[in-house]
């Protein structure tokens, strides 16, 4: 079941005005100090040897950049990019097609690289460490393999679901970096120089209060920034303040800590119906009419990030920060099982 979330659904127009946003170099790109120190030296040290930088594997929750950072490694190696995902990739014929379209130095970014199939993955891999592949031109009696030599490049992969890899396909990357979310701090700096380069004027505590409330992700208060703009423009003289920030994510459902619509809900089930767990993703999922994956992937991430949830070995349990903030009361059966886990 699809979930339309202000947080997540796009516009026709969403990727282009994030693209504009996106920093073009290293050097604009603000967070994420432990990873862009690794990429700088990585990529010093291959343009000083005159090669391809190694497969780069980038895995965090969706929107903290890792598309970004793919088109970045391309542009400082002065080299072409080709964006593909796993689930667009069904045969081997779809991969080789873009093998073969590839330069010497070229990247190829695979977004959701942990949904390729298993037999789309391991013609992959002679690819990654060999530059060759297989490939058979007919099926039957017929068919030919014909052993086709590929131009050495970059495969950056993007997971936000890295224990879904294998390890044969993990051990392909010659750099594994991960995501965190970023700080208030962080999220003030992007959505200041977004709100510059898109020519919104907004105070600091507009900003701040923004910032306070993206989840920790780039990616989110970009799409705010534009949502409080109209807000801005409609209601206002166009200027942010930190009344009219507060104002349009009220009417957004966004609460003070970012939590919109479906976050409460998740927390309200599980402390409402299973006593604050644990309880089993499957029951949750069910409850809520949601399907596992939806919740795993868009919802539990960030409330695990702030101490909300907790995973056990008998399923998800609520923590006393998720009941403080939602004003409900801890039943008995809660407290008794908690403190196992505090």
């Amino acid at each position: 079941m699809a979930i339309e979330r202000v947080i997540t659904q796009s516009a026709p127009d969403e990727d282009v005005f994030l693209n504009a946003l996106r920093p073009r170099s290293l050097d604009e790109c603000i967070g994420q100090e432990v990873v862009r120190e690794q990429l700088r030296i990585a990529l010093d040290a291959a343009r000083g040897r005159r090669e391809p930088l190694d497969h780069v594997l980038l895995d965090g929750p969706p929107g903290l950049g890792k598309t970004t950072l793919a088109h970045i490694i391309a542009s400082e190696m002065g080299a072409s990019v080709r964006v593909t995902s796993g689930p667009a990739i069904t045969r081997q014929g779809d991969l080789m097609s873009m093998l073969t379209d590839l330069q010497t130095g070229d990247v190829l970014f695979i977004d959701e690289i942990h949904r390729l199939g298993k037999v789309v993955e391991e013609f992959l891999y002679p690819a990654l460490e060999d530059f060759r592949v297989d490939f058979t031109t007919e099926s039957g009696v017929g068919g030919r393999t014909i052993n086709f030599a590929l131009p050495r490049f970059t495969l950056v992969g993007a997971t936000t679901r890295a224990g879904m890899l294998s390890a044969a396909m993990r051990g392909r990357f010659g750099l594994l970096l991960h995501l965190n979310y970023y700080t208030n701090a962080e999220l003030s700096s992007i959505v200041a120089r977004s709100a510059e380069r898109l020519r919104v004027h907004g105070d600091r505590a507009a900003l701040e209060r923004l910032a306070a409330r993206s989840r920790g992700t780039p990616r989110i208060v970009n799409r705010l920034l534009r949502r409080v703009r109209d807000y801005a423009e409609v209601r206002g003289d166009g200027t942010l303040t930190a009344g009219i920030v507060d104002a349009a994510l009220d009417m957004l459902q966004i609460d003070t800590l970012g939590l919109d619509a479906l976050d409460r809900e998740y927390l309200q089930v599980l402390i409402r119906h299973y006593d604050g767990g644990p309880a089993g993703i499957e029951a949750i999922a069910a409850a809520m009419g949601h399907d596992r994956d939806t919740l795993e992937d868009v919802v539990e991430p960030y409330l695990l990030q702030i101490g909300f949830v907790i995973r056990t070995p008998r399923g998800r349990a609520a923590r006393p920060a998720a009941y403080e903030h939602l004003g409900l009361p801890r039943p008995a059966a809660a407290v008794e099982t908690q403190t196992l886990f505090e």
